[in-house]
Protein backbone atom coordinates (compact mmCIF):
# COMPACT_ATOMS: atom_id res chain seq x y z
CA UNK A 1 0.00 0.00 0.00
CA UNK A 2 1.60 3.26 -1.06
CA UNK A 3 -0.61 5.83 0.57
CA UNK A 4 -1.65 4.69 3.99
CA UNK A 5 -3.95 7.25 5.42
CA UNK A 6 -3.50 10.34 7.45
CA UNK A 7 -0.12 11.69 6.50
CA UNK A 8 2.42 9.23 5.03
CA UNK A 9 3.39 9.58 1.39
CA UNK A 10 1.00 12.35 0.36
CA UNK A 11 2.38 14.60 3.10
CA UNK A 12 5.89 13.94 1.84
CA UNK A 13 4.80 14.76 -1.71
CA UNK A 14 3.15 17.98 -0.51
CA UNK A 15 6.32 19.01 1.32
CA UNK A 16 8.42 18.26 -1.75
CA UNK A 17 6.03 20.21 -3.99
CA UNK A 18 6.21 23.20 -1.65
CA UNK A 19 10.00 23.03 -1.66
CA UNK A 20 10.06 22.95 -5.47
CA UNK A 21 7.75 25.95 -5.69
CA UNK A 22 9.86 27.86 -3.16
CA UNK A 23 13.08 27.13 -5.05
CA UNK A 24 11.49 27.88 -8.43
CA UNK A 25 10.25 31.30 -7.34
CA UNK A 26 13.62 32.20 -5.83
CA UNK A 27 15.47 31.13 -8.96
CA UNK A 28 13.38 33.43 -11.16
CA UNK A 29 14.02 36.53 -9.07
CA UNK A 30 17.26 38.45 -9.78
CA UNK A 31 19.82 38.19 -7.02
CA UNK A 32 20.15 41.95 -6.85
CA UNK A 33 17.53 43.69 -4.78
CA UNK A 34 17.23 41.17 -1.96
CA UNK A 35 13.79 39.95 -3.03
CA UNK A 36 14.59 36.27 -3.53
CA UNK A 37 13.88 35.32 0.06
CA UNK A 38 10.64 37.28 0.05
CA UNK A 39 9.44 35.55 -3.15
CA UNK A 40 10.04 32.10 -1.69
CA UNK A 41 8.31 33.05 1.56
CA UNK A 42 5.23 34.30 -0.29
CA UNK A 43 4.97 31.00 -2.16
CA UNK A 44 5.10 29.00 1.08
CA UNK A 45 2.62 31.33 2.80
CA UNK A 46 0.23 31.12 -0.16
CA UNK A 47 0.39 27.32 -0.19
CA UNK A 48 -0.28 27.11 3.55
CA UNK A 49 -3.20 29.53 3.31
CA UNK A 50 -4.53 27.58 0.33
CA UNK A 51 -4.57 24.34 2.32
CA UNK A 52 -6.29 26.04 5.24
CA UNK A 53 -8.77 27.72 2.90
CA UNK A 54 -9.65 24.42 1.24
CA UNK A 55 -10.15 22.83 4.66
CA UNK A 56 -12.29 25.66 6.03
CA UNK A 57 -14.47 25.70 2.92
CA UNK A 58 -15.06 21.95 3.22
CA UNK A 59 -15.93 22.23 6.92
CA UNK A 60 -18.38 25.07 6.27
CA UNK A 61 -19.99 23.18 3.39
CA UNK A 62 -20.44 20.08 5.56
CA UNK A 63 -20.85 21.75 8.95
CA UNK A 64 -23.45 19.26 10.30
CA UNK A 65 -20.88 16.46 10.01
CA UNK A 66 -18.53 18.32 12.35
CA UNK A 67 -21.00 19.45 15.01
CA UNK A 68 -20.88 16.11 16.85
CA UNK A 69 -17.07 16.14 16.99
CA UNK A 70 -15.58 19.60 16.44
CA UNK A 71 -12.05 18.34 17.08
CA UNK A 72 -12.25 16.57 13.73
CA UNK A 73 -11.88 20.00 12.12
CA UNK A 74 -8.18 20.13 13.00
CA UNK A 75 -7.46 16.54 11.95
CA UNK A 76 -6.12 17.55 8.57
CA UNK A 77 -5.11 14.01 7.64
CA UNK A 78 -8.69 12.82 7.97
CA UNK A 79 -9.55 14.08 4.50
CA UNK A 80 -11.99 16.76 3.44
CA UNK A 81 -10.80 19.68 1.31
CA UNK A 82 -12.44 21.88 -1.32
CA UNK A 83 -9.68 22.27 -3.93
CA UNK A 84 -11.07 25.23 -5.82
CA UNK A 85 -11.45 27.23 -2.62
CA UNK A 86 -7.83 26.50 -1.78
CA UNK A 87 -6.66 27.61 -5.21
CA UNK A 88 -8.66 30.83 -4.92
CA UNK A 89 -7.23 31.64 -1.49
CA UNK A 90 -3.65 30.92 -2.57
CA UNK A 91 -3.95 33.06 -5.71
CA UNK A 92 -5.66 35.90 -3.88
CA UNK A 93 -2.91 36.04 -1.30
CA UNK A 94 -0.16 35.83 -3.94
CA UNK A 95 -1.71 38.69 -5.92
CA UNK A 96 -2.06 40.79 -2.78
CA UNK A 97 1.51 40.08 -1.61
CA UNK A 98 2.97 41.06 -5.00
CA UNK A 99 1.00 44.27 -5.41
CA UNK A 100 4.06 46.50 -4.86
CA UNK A 101 7.78 45.79 -5.20
CA UNK A 102 7.85 42.00 -5.30
CA UNK A 103 7.82 40.55 -8.86
CA UNK A 104 4.52 38.76 -9.44
CA UNK A 105 5.44 36.35 -12.22
CA UNK A 106 8.04 34.32 -10.27
CA UNK A 107 5.63 33.85 -7.38
CA UNK A 108 2.77 32.72 -9.60
CA UNK A 109 5.04 30.36 -11.51
CA UNK A 110 6.31 28.95 -8.22
CA UNK A 111 2.74 28.27 -7.12
CA UNK A 112 1.97 26.66 -10.46
CA UNK A 113 5.04 24.43 -10.19
CA UNK A 114 4.01 23.30 -6.71
CA UNK A 115 0.44 22.58 -7.72
CA UNK A 116 1.39 20.76 -10.91
CA UNK A 117 3.93 18.54 -9.15
CA UNK A 118 1.51 17.65 -6.36
CA UNK A 119 -1.33 16.91 -8.78
CA UNK A 120 0.75 14.68 -11.05
CA UNK A 121 2.30 12.82 -8.11
CA UNK A 122 -1.06 12.33 -6.38
CA UNK A 123 -2.63 10.97 -9.56
CA UNK A 124 0.31 8.60 -10.04
CA UNK A 125 0.08 7.30 -6.46
CA UNK A 126 -3.65 6.67 -6.73
CA UNK A 127 -3.25 5.00 -10.13
CA UNK A 128 -0.71 2.59 -8.66
CA UNK A 129 -3.01 1.88 -5.72
CA UNK A 130 -5.96 1.15 -7.98
CA UNK A 131 -3.89 -1.16 -10.15
CA UNK A 132 -2.46 -3.14 -7.24
CA UNK A 133 -5.38 -3.33 -4.79
CA UNK A 134 -8.67 -4.91 -5.79
CA UNK A 135 -11.55 -6.30 -3.76
CA UNK A 136 -10.46 -9.89 -2.97
CA UNK A 137 -13.65 -11.62 -4.06
CA UNK A 138 -12.03 -15.05 -3.78
CA UNK A 139 -11.56 -14.71 -0.01
CA UNK A 140 -14.07 -16.29 2.39
CA UNK A 141 -13.98 -15.47 6.11
CA UNK A 142 -15.81 -16.93 9.09
CA UNK A 143 -18.50 -15.00 10.93
CA UNK A 144 -18.77 -15.05 14.74
CA UNK A 145 -20.77 -18.28 14.50
CA UNK A 146 -18.13 -20.04 12.41
CA UNK A 147 -20.04 -19.87 9.12
CA UNK A 148 -17.98 -19.13 6.00
CA UNK A 149 -18.95 -15.86 4.30
CA UNK A 150 -17.38 -15.07 0.90
CA UNK A 151 -16.56 -11.46 0.13
CA UNK A 152 -18.05 -12.10 -3.30
CA UNK A 153 -21.43 -11.76 -1.59
CA UNK A 154 -20.80 -8.00 -1.68
CA UNK A 155 -19.94 -7.81 -5.37
CA UNK A 156 -21.83 -5.24 -7.41
CA UNK A 157 -22.25 -2.59 -4.70
CA UNK A 158 -19.95 -0.11 -2.97
CA UNK A 159 -18.11 -1.63 -0.03
CA UNK A 160 -16.32 -0.33 3.05
CA UNK A 161 -13.78 -2.90 4.24
CA UNK A 162 -12.53 -2.18 7.76
CA UNK A 163 -9.53 -4.11 9.07
CA UNK A 164 -9.49 -4.00 12.86
CA UNK A 165 -8.67 -5.75 16.15
CA UNK A 166 -10.22 -5.50 19.60
CA UNK A 167 -6.86 -4.69 21.23
CA UNK A 168 -6.40 -1.69 18.92
CA UNK A 169 -7.42 1.56 20.62
CA UNK A 170 -8.08 3.58 17.45
CA UNK A 171 -10.10 0.64 16.08
CA UNK A 172 -12.31 0.67 19.15
CA UNK A 173 -12.80 4.43 19.01
CA UNK A 174 -13.85 4.52 15.37
CA UNK A 175 -16.10 1.45 15.48
CA UNK A 176 -19.28 3.23 16.74
CA UNK A 177 -19.10 5.71 13.85
CA UNK A 178 -18.70 2.87 11.35
CA UNK A 179 -21.63 0.94 12.82
CA UNK A 180 -23.81 4.06 12.67
CA UNK A 181 -22.81 4.58 9.05
CA UNK A 182 -23.67 0.97 8.26
CA UNK A 183 -27.22 1.57 9.45
CA UNK A 184 -27.54 4.95 7.74
CA UNK A 185 -26.24 3.75 4.35
CA UNK A 186 -27.90 0.42 3.52
CA UNK A 187 -26.93 0.87 -0.14
CA UNK A 188 -23.26 0.54 0.85
CA UNK A 189 -21.85 -2.73 2.13
CA UNK A 190 -19.75 -2.76 5.30
CA UNK A 191 -17.43 -5.59 6.32
CA UNK A 192 -15.59 -5.51 9.64
CA UNK A 193 -12.75 -7.98 9.16
CA UNK A 194 -11.06 -8.73 12.48
CA UNK A 195 -7.37 -9.45 12.04
CA UNK A 196 -5.70 -12.33 13.84
CA UNK A 197 -7.95 -12.82 16.87
CA UNK A 198 -9.85 -15.81 18.20
CA UNK A 199 -13.62 -16.05 17.88
CA UNK A 200 -14.07 -15.92 21.66
CA UNK A 201 -12.13 -12.65 21.94
CA UNK A 202 -14.16 -10.98 19.20
CA UNK A 203 -17.46 -12.22 20.64
CA UNK A 204 -16.48 -10.95 24.09
CA UNK A 205 -15.63 -7.52 22.69
CA UNK A 206 -18.93 -7.23 20.83
CA UNK A 207 -20.85 -8.30 23.93
CA UNK A 208 -18.98 -5.84 26.12
CA UNK A 209 -19.49 -2.87 23.81
CA UNK A 210 -23.02 -3.90 22.75
CA UNK A 211 -22.23 -2.92 19.19
CA UNK A 212 -24.83 -4.33 16.81
CA UNK A 213 -22.65 -4.53 13.74
CA UNK A 214 -23.48 -6.73 10.77
CA UNK A 215 -20.82 -8.56 8.77
CA UNK A 216 -18.25 -8.91 11.54
CA UNK A 217 -15.90 -11.52 10.10
CA UNK A 218 -12.79 -13.28 11.40
CA UNK A 219 -9.56 -13.21 9.43
CA UNK A 220 -7.46 -15.40 11.72
CA UNK A 221 -4.44 -15.42 9.41
CA UNK A 222 -4.65 -11.68 8.58
CA UNK A 223 -4.99 -12.63 4.92
CA UNK A 224 -6.65 -9.35 4.00
CA UNK A 225 -3.76 -7.34 5.39
CA UNK A 226 -1.46 -9.33 3.14
CA UNK A 227 -3.69 -9.02 0.09
CA UNK A 228 -4.26 -5.27 0.47
CA UNK A 229 -0.78 -4.36 1.68
CA UNK A 230 -2.09 -2.84 4.91
CA UNK A 231 0.70 -2.35 7.44
CA UNK A 232 -1.19 -1.13 10.50
CA UNK A 233 -4.60 -1.16 12.15
CA UNK A 234 -7.11 0.20 11.66
CA UNK A 235 -7.05 0.36 7.88
CA UNK A 236 -10.25 1.11 5.99
CA UNK A 237 -10.57 0.51 2.25
CA UNK A 238 -13.34 1.94 0.10
CA UNK A 239 -14.36 0.06 -3.06
CA UNK A 240 -16.80 1.12 -5.76
CA UNK A 241 -19.54 -1.09 -7.12
CA UNK A 242 -17.13 -2.22 -9.83
CA UNK A 243 -14.77 -3.65 -7.20
CA UNK A 244 -12.10 -1.03 -7.86
CA UNK A 245 -10.40 0.85 -5.07
CA UNK A 246 -11.69 4.36 -4.46
CA UNK A 247 -9.75 5.26 -1.33
CA UNK A 248 -7.68 4.03 1.60
CA UNK A 249 -7.38 5.39 5.11
CA UNK A 250 -4.95 4.14 7.72
CA UNK A 251 -5.63 5.21 11.27
CA UNK A 252 -8.72 6.30 13.13
CA UNK A 253 -11.55 7.78 11.06
CA UNK A 254 -13.69 10.54 12.53
CA UNK A 255 -17.40 10.68 11.76
CA UNK A 256 -16.87 13.69 9.53
CA UNK A 257 -14.00 12.04 7.69
CA UNK A 258 -16.03 8.90 7.18
CA UNK A 259 -18.97 10.85 5.80
CA UNK A 260 -16.67 12.56 3.30
CA UNK A 261 -15.47 9.15 2.10
CA UNK A 262 -18.99 7.76 1.85
CA UNK A 263 -20.14 10.69 -0.26
CA UNK A 264 -17.48 9.73 -2.78
CA UNK A 265 -18.94 6.20 -3.00
CA UNK A 266 -22.55 7.27 -3.49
Amino acid sequence: MISAGPFPLMALIAALAALVGWAFARALVPAAGGLRGRAGAVVLDALLLGVLGARVAHVVLHAPDYLAGPLAIIRLGDGGYLPWAGVAVALAYALWATRRQLPRKPVLLGLFASGALWLVAAMAVFAVQRSTIALPLDVALADVHGKAVPLSAHAGKPLVLNLWASWCGPCRREMPALVEAQRAHPQIGFVFANQGEEMADVAAYLAQTRLEADNVLLDADSLLMQRTGARALPTTLFFGGDGRLRGVHMGELSRAGLQARLRELE
